[in-house]
């Protein structure tokens, strides 16, 4: 009997302490978690939509406008110039640059002019008595020969049958013989087609110039060409004499310039055109590489901004009623290598100059406006 009743308390007790633990767990509080919600903060400025002009940027190296290359057309010993054949040397117009020994050439070429003398000579009997009226020109013509002056022309022929005589006897193809000495002759002296500066010297005085060697370079230094490739997409926004504006690659000189002229061709490999600008200035040099800002037709109601903030060539990041980040989609319009003009926001708009870290549409955000 004892034993069933300690039976009964035990288990009594196992179901009191069951009962009370139950009870305890639930009236005991769970405590909540809290979690600190980071805002992260942006950069923003207000919009404000304008006329911008476009301007493609470009950069190449100078030449000059006026260039030439220097060959020899005949053959003879260099004698010298009228100043120094060195490079850097200034010739001005008609200066003689090189002289080239033409003593053996113009005795050929007085030879050549006692034979055709000796022709029309040869004819003066026979123009006095068949052509008679034709004499006194020829005769005039005779006398006033002078072997130390270029060859006059022939007088006119007055009928058909003057000009046969005269003819058969080998005095026309005499005459243009002669004329082609002459002009040989005037080419052992190169002169300076302008005012210039020789850039390249290849020859020296006591030198033998064969025909066809080239002997020097000549340059025009006070007007330059600068050749810039340019997108063909752009091809419609460029035209003759529009302003350029030139630095060099640390931006401290300053030039002005303009397009001259703008090839009709697009490159086959690169797909861009060739835009020939033109520059003048006394501190330019050929050779010198500068950066050039072409100036094209302006945009209306549009917004330059960083590429960096231009996603995927469309959208830009906004914020909206002040908190949210807002993907919002735009009209690129001209991409410039550092910038980009777009069209397609309002003015006061909000826009995020500075893309935070992980940013998507709907984020919320806190606002540091920079303007």
């Amino acid at each position: 009997m004892r034993k069933i009743i300690l039976s009964i308390l035990g288990i009594l007790l196992v179901l009191a302490a069951i009962l009370i633990s139950n009870q305890v767990i639930e009236n005991k509080e769970v405590p909540k978690q809290s979690f600190n919600k980071i805002v992260k903060t942006v950069f923003v400025e207000e919009v404000l939509n304008k006329d911008i002009p476009i301007v493609i940027n470009a950069s190449g190296n100078l030449m000059a406008k006026n260039k030439i290359e220097i060959y020899s057309e005949v053959q003879g010993v260099f004698n010298g110039s009228d100043r120094n054949f060195k490079a850097g040397t200034r010739f001005e117009e008609n200066d003689v640059m090189l002289r080239i020994n033409q003593e053996e050439f113009y005795a050929s070429l007085q030879s050549q002019k006692s034979n055709f003398f000796n022709l029309i000579t040869a004819v003066i009997p026979d123009l006095r008595l068949d052509y008679p009226n034709d004499f006194s020109k020829w005769e005039s013509y005779v006398q006033k020969f002078d072997f130390n002056k270029p060859t006059p022309e022939l007088p006119q022929f007055s009928s058909d049958k003057e000009k046969y005589f005269i003819s058969g006897k080998g005095i026309v193809t005499s005459y243009y013989n002669l004329r082609n000495l002459e002009v040989k002759l005037k080419k052992h002296q190169i002169k300076a087609p302008f005012d210039g500066v020789l850039t390249e010297a290849l020859v020296s005085p006591g030198t033998l110039v064969r025909v066809g060697q080239k002997l020097g370079e000549f340059i025009d230094p006070s007007v330059f060409e600068m050749e810039v490739a340019i997108n063909a997409s752009y091809a419609s926004l460029l035209e003759v004499n529009s302003p350029v504006e030139l630095h060099s690659l640390d931006k401290l000189q300053q030039y002005s310039g303009k397009i001259i002229r703008i090839n009709g061709k697009v490159d086959l490999t690169s797909q861009t055109i060739q835009v020939y600008v033109q520059v003048a200035d006394k501190n330019l040099k050929e050779g010198m590489f500068l950066e050039a800002d072409l100036v094209t037709k302006s945009e209306s109601n549009v917004i330059e901004l960083s590429r960096k903030l231009v996603v995927n060539n469309s959208a830009v990041y906004t914020v909206e009623k002040d908190s949210i980040l807002t993907l919002k989609k735009i009209q690129p319009v001209f991409f410039n290598s550092e910038t980009v003009v777009i069209r397609g926001l309002k003015n006061k708009e909000i826009i995020v100059t500075q893309i935070p870290p992980g940013a998507y549409d709907g984020m919320i955000v806190k606002m540091n406006k920079t303007n």
